[in-house]
């Protein structure tokens, strides 16, 4: 797993002073191809190129004190690291519309309501540790199975999405992971999962 966070006392990111264009692949991308779960962890101003990265994370946490906007068209600029695709299927395009149009700022409770973050934590670095230990219990095959079909699914229509999911599970169904899953199961035991 792979945590993306900001050093203490800091904003998370305040927005980039360089052309998003110049960097191929982007970061965004780049945390969005990565196999196992990626938690992100915000205190501060998330916002542009900040809030892209978080987006691109399969968890977001954050602290009382994030701030989450996308202020690019204010300033004459698109979003360049996925922040008008991945932003609406987090809020829903209404919300999506009035950050990115409008350059609405979400405190860290709107963030919760709205999807934008899975947490706000009091303790965020105790936070991360608890997410990161319950990630940790569970089948890191499955686990990654389940982050390329909620991604990829996301972008079929219902049918194909529903197929790609008796696919992964038919790929997990032959590995030692799952015979270990359910032996741990009818032993009454906690597995231990060997990524195979």
């Amino acid at each position: 797993m792979l945590v993306v966070r900001n050093e203490p006392g800091t904003d998370f990111c305040s927005g980039i002073s360089f052309d998003p264009l110049e960097l191929q692949p982007d970061p965004a991308s780049a945390l969005a191809a990565v196999r196992s779960p990626v938690v992100c962890a915000i205190s501060g101003e998330c916002s542009g190129a900040g809030l892209e990265i978080a987006l691109a994370c399969d968890v977001r946490l954050c602290d009382v004190t994030a701030r989450f906007a996308i202020r690019d068209v204010l300033d004459g600029r698109l979003p360049a690291w996925g922040g008008t695709q991945r932003l609406p299927r987090a809020v829903g395009a209404s919300r999506a519309n009035a950050m990115l149009l409008l350059g609405v700022t979400a405190d860290a409770p709107t963030a919760l309501v709205w999807g934008l973050t899975h947490a706000v934590e009091e303790d965020l670095d105790g936070g991360v540790e608890q997410w990161l230990d319950d990630l940790a219990g569970a089948g890191p095959l499955a686990l990654e199975f389940a982050k390329e079909a909620v991604h990829r699914g996301s972008e079929l229509p219902l049918a194909d999405g529903l197929r790609l999911e008796g696919d992964l599970n038919h790929q997990l169904a032959a590995t030692e992971d799952r015979a270990e899953g359910l032996a741990a199961f009818f032993d009454k035991r906690p597995p231990d999962f060997a990524g195979r």
